[in-house]
């Protein structure tokens, strides 16, 4: 298919050429010439975990994922040009330095005045931020305290056009991003900041204590933003790519990847999280690590929350128990003797997970083959597979679970589970089941990143002593 629409591409601008040179004309390339002919996309964009960093796998963000899509698309190599402010990133374009600029940029009156724009590909609106417990601004008039916000944001050009009270004090920086900003707001350093609703929706599983004052702006257009100069070759290209990506589920895909899990924010959930990962965690940490195998130990931690919220002796009223929650046929299965043995609980479940992995088809990727996994490890690999045949049935695409967890919840409704192999199952909680774990994870991940986790040196101090006399 690249190779089609790179010969595509090719053919159409040699046939404008050859009509220009029997013209007599000397016209210059045309943007998406000049790209097909260098066989260069120089993308700029900023740092950030939603928009461009170096990963444990490679270069990841959902701008990134986005531009290689992009540059696959034309048949070209991607180039990425990152840099550490708006400010230096904008004039790279206008300068002809990148060919986009691909970094959550809000496509303001301003900036549109001065850039072409792609096609908006999501929606964000401003949201002034402050730290709870301090006293909740409502509106503009209430805002009192110090403001500091990027340099050369939305935010900034917001602010700037706001008749402001005089007891907000607001400035600009280029020394800190978004993300630091609230940071700050969290731990108290900042009265208020401004972030964009994305981002914030990110950054609260890990800082849950940030609150939404009121809406700055309310919803605006998400775009790349191409030169003005010239002609609209590139820009006519960007609104092909995002038509068919959004057309055959590729965008869907990559937003649930970076944003699907983190929509509904639970203020408690998340604060108890955190706690946890102080108080309780530290202790568990080396059995995680002994007994994930190829596994992701935070990965199995973050499961391991969910199903016990770490208590070794949990029980639910279904009678699964410990750590993992394994039935007792998962832990004969998995050769549990006991399953309040805290070690033998995560040994135990995340060999049985490993299992499910394994038995997943192997044509579906990561991270799809991961968390169609947690799904079957919560509701059973039978009802995970009638969830599939549901989702093929309905049109969708039974190896992507954005697609599967539309369709998990028909699981409990009669007209459906009745065509099933297996019949009724709770599919909806199969659906938070998962995306409660991937939010556990990644906060686990940026945690570990900060090295705010701290691992026991000796693995034994996480043994949970258990009356040899109690029930499995």
């Amino acid at each position: 298919m690249q190779l089609v629409r790179f010969v595509f591409f090719q053919g159409f601008y040699l046939f404008i050429a050859a009509l220009m040179l029997g013209c007599g004309s000397q016209q210059p390339p045309s943007s998406l010439q000049r790209v097909l002919d260098e066989g260069v996309l120089k993308v700029g964009t900023n740092y950030g975990r939603t928009t461009y960093y170096h990963g444990v796998v490679g270069r990841e963000g959902f701008e990134y994922e986005l531009a290689k899509g992009f540059a696959d698309y034309l048949g070209v190599e991607l180039e990425v040009f990152p840099y550490y402010s708006l400010n230096d990133l904008f004039p790279q374009l206008a300068q002809r330095n990148v060919d986009i600029i691909a970094a959550g940029i809000t496509m303001t009156p301003q900036r549109m005045a001065q850039f072409n724009f792609g096609p908006a590909y999501q929606d964000v609106s401003q949201k002034v931020v402050y730290l709870q417990g301090r006293e909740r601004p409502r509106n503009l008039s209430q805002l009192n305290g110090n403001m500091l916000v990027v340099s050369g944001s939305s935010h900034a050009e917001t602010l700037t056009r706001l008749d402001l009270p005089a007891t907000l004090n607001w400035q600009q920086t280029d020394e800190r991003d978004a993300e630091e900003l609230l940071e700050l707001v969290a731990q108290g350093e900042l009265d208020y900041t401004v972030a964009d609703s994305n981002i914030l929706a990110v950054v609260r599983r890990r800082y849950p204590q940030l609150s939404i004052g009121f809406t700055l702006m309310d919803e605006q257009g998400v775009g790349w933003a191409v030169n003005t100069q010239g002609d609209d070759g590139l820009r006519a290209a960007l609104i092909e790519y995002f038509g068919t990506i959004r057309e055959n589920g590729t965008f869907t895909v990559l937003q649930d990847k970076y944003f699907g899990h983190v929509q509904n924010f639970d203020y408690v959930d998340t604060r108890e999280f955190i706690r946890a990962t102080e108080s309780t965690l530290p202790q568990f940490i080396p059995l995680f690590q002994k007994h994930a195998g190829d596994l992701d130990w935070r990965l199995v931690a973050a499961m391991s929350y969910q199903e016990s919220h770490w208590d070794p002796k949990a029980k639910s009223p279904t009678g699964v128990r410990g750590m993992m929650m394994l039935t007792l046929a998962t832990a004969k299965d998995m050769n549990v003797d006991s399953r309040l043995d805290a070690e033998q609980s995560i040994r135990g479940g995340a060999q049985y997970f490993a299992s499910l992995l394994r038995r997943v088809p192997a044509r579906i990727q990561d991270p799809d083959k991961t968390w169609l996994a947690l799904a079957a490890y919560n509701i059973g690999l039978g009802h995970l597979e009638d969830a599939r045949v549901l989702t093929q049935r309905g049109g969708g695409n039974p190896d992507m679970w954005v697609d599967v967890k539309q369709h998990l919840p028909l699981l409990r409704q009669k007209k459906f589970y009745k065509t099933t192999r297996y019949g009724y199952a709770r599919g909806d909680e199969a659906v938070a089941y998962v995306d409660n774990i991937r939010r556990y994870y990644d906060t686990l991940v940026w945690l570990d990143e900060q090295e705010r986790l701290s691992a026991v040196s000796d693995s034994t101090t996480a043994r949970v002593v258990v009356d040899s006399s109690s029930q499995n």
